[in-house]
C-alpha cells in the first residue's frame, strides 16, 4: 500500500469532525432478545474535512494536496484534533504514559500502543505513526534515552535489554495514517471572497 510520510495541513484538521468507528452485527431473536457480534477486532476512524476549510486559501491547499494524492491512491498523516498524543489532550506527555512491553533478558524490540478503557475491557491500539522527536521511554519507571525509532512503524529499539520482569513505558505523539475516501471533491465558490467544500471525508487505514 503506497503511503506519504506527509500531514494533511493541520489548520485544516483542527477544525475537522470524526472519530471513532465500530461493526456490529446485531439479531433480534424471536422472544426479543438481542444477539451482538463485533466483526471488527481494531475500531476504524473517520473525518470529514471539510468543516475545517475557511477560506480560499484552505480550498487551495486541500486541493493541491488532494491531487498530489491522486484522490483515493496514496495514504498520509492526519492530526486527529482530539487524540493525537498518549495522555489526556490537555496532560503533558510523560515517558510513563503507556505500558508497551514487559522485560525478559532478550527482547529490544517494542512496539507503541494506546490503551483506552478503566481496566474492564480495555481497547489497546497500534500506535504506527508516532511522531519523530516526540517519543519518550521508560524501563523500570526510569527514562532512557538509549532507543531508535522507526516513525512509519511505530517500534521502539532500545539499546540493551531490559531486565526480566522490568515495566517498558512510552509517551508520544502520534498521528492517524489515512487516505481520502473520494476522488472527487465538490467545491463551492458562490460566495464573492470565499467558498467552501462540504464534505472531505477521510478514513483511517491500516500500514
Amino acid at each position: 500500500m503506497s503511503f506519504d510520510d506527509v500531514r494533511f495541513p493541520t489548520a485544516i484538521s483542527r477544525g475537522s469532525s470524526g472519530g471513532p468507528e465500530r461493526r456490529t452485527e446485531i439479531v433480534v431473536t424471536g422472544s426479543g432478545a438481542e444477539e451482538r457480534n463485533s466483526r471488527w477486532a481494531c475500531s476504524r476512524r473517520r473525518y470529514n474535512a471539510g468543516f475545517g476549510v475557511k477560506s480560499l486559501d484552505d480550498i487551495h491547499r486541500v486541493v493541491a494536496f488532494f491531487e498530489e494524492r491522486r484522490g483515493r491512491l496514496h495514504g498520509f498523516r492526519w492530526k486527529d484534533p482530539l487524540d493525537f498524543k498518549s495522555c489526556a489532550p490537555a496532560a503533558a506527555v510523560t515517558p510513563l504514559d503507556q505500558a508497551i512491553g514487559t522485560g525478559d533478558g532478550a527482547a529490544v524490540k517494542f512496539q507503541l500502543v494506546k490503551r483506552y478503557g478503566s481496566g474492564l475491557r480495555d481497547y489497546v491500539r497500534t500506535v504506527t505513526k508516532p511522531v519523530a522527536g516526540s517519543v519518550r521511554v521508560a524501563v523500570g519507571a526510569q527514562e532512557v534515552t538509549g532507543f531508535s525509532l522507526d516513525a512509519l512503524t511505530g517500534v521502539v529499539t532500545l539499546a540493551a535489554a531490559p531486565p526480566a520482569g522490568a515495566a517498558v513505558t512510552a509517551g508520544f505523539f502520534f498521528d492517524v495514517p489515512v487516505r481520502f475516501d473520494t476522488d472527487e471533491l465538490r467545491i463551492n465558490l458562490t460566495q464573492f471572497a470565499g467558498g467552501d467544500i462540504p464534505d472531505i471525508p477521510i478514513v483511517e487505514i491500516r500500514t
